[in-house]
């Protein structure tokens, strides 16, 4: 069970990875297991002890020690920091609402090979660098029949803390790999191909198929491509695919954006 540790101060190093650290230096030795991440939220936290994320410190609110006391009983002895919800707001910078943050452990990262081991429905990022739209497309990805995700090199990092908030803690449920430099696009969705997906670009291109067309729902595996909020998907990328998919608008509106356009898509073709 986690212990509590009630501070007076909020200049005690202790506190640095729930607000002083940036991104990158969580991020920071994560090849040696060393990488933190900040969960926020019980029901975020929950989702990640029930995949197995380790905890290694707490910060809560007081006046929510009692209701977070089943969560701290399955964290194991690490601390449970405890300060008044004024302290909470100045530290982090905000008012947080449910007054539960957690330190975890970055996941080891899977490879392609292992988040793909028997998959059928796939999704690959290219280059999204909204946060908020990467956690919002996991939480529909999982909810709506994805198996695994596949990232470009360049996209947004899942385990940023607004991401796993939006994502309601769904980057923890998805198996998901980053493709390496060296491979993508190119080779990496050419051993899609070669493991039986048709590989299909949501993309406004010339000759592109409507969502409900009856011929995108042959086969038995499908891997879904989306791109970058700005431009899209790379011209690399889509002539790596084997066809581009639109979503039929109306009023004159050309797309959606990509936490939106991906949720329509996965209902349609990943059921």
């Amino acid at each position: 069970m986690a212990h509590t540790v009630r501070l007076e101060g909020l200049e005690d190093p202790r506190l640095d990875v729930f607000a002083r650290l940036t991104d990158h230096q969580l991020r920071a030795g994560v090849e040696a297991g060393r990488g933190l991440l900040v969960a926020e939220s019980p029901l975020v936290v929950e989702v990640a002890l029930e995949e197995g994320v380790e905890p290694v410190s707490f910060l809560v609110d007081e006046r929510h020690l009692s209701t977070c006391s089943a969560l701290l009983e399955r964290a194991g002895d690490v601390p449970a920091f405890v300060l008044t919800g004024e302290q909470m707001e100045r530290l982090c910078g905000y008012r947080v609402t449910r007054g539960f943050l957690c330190a975890m452990r970055r996941p080891r990262p899977l490879s392609v090979e292992a988040a793909l081991e028997g998959a059928r429905r796939v999704v690959v990022l290219e280059d999204l660098v909204d946060v908020t739209n990467v956690g919002a497309l996991f939480r529909s990805a999982a909810a709506l029949g994805a198996d695994a995700a596949i990232l470009s090199p360049r996209c947004a990092d899942p385990y940023v803390r607004r991401a796993v908030r939006v994502s309601m803690g769904c980057v923890f449920k998805l198996p998901w790999a980053r493709a390496d430099e060296a491979s993508w696009p190119e080779a990496t969705l050419e051993g899609l191909r070669g493991r039986g997906f048709s590989v299909l670009a949501l993309a406004l291109e010339e000759g592109a198929l409507p969502l409900d067309d009856p011929a995108l729902l042959a086969g038995d595996r499908r891997a879904l491509l989306f791109g970058s909020e700005g431009y899209g998907l790379s011209r690399r990328a889509l002539a790596a695919c084997d066809r581009s998919v639109i979503i039929p608008m109306s009023r004159g509106v050309d797309s959606l954006n990509v936490a939106a356009s991906s949720a329509v898509a996965f209902w349609q073709l990943f059921r």
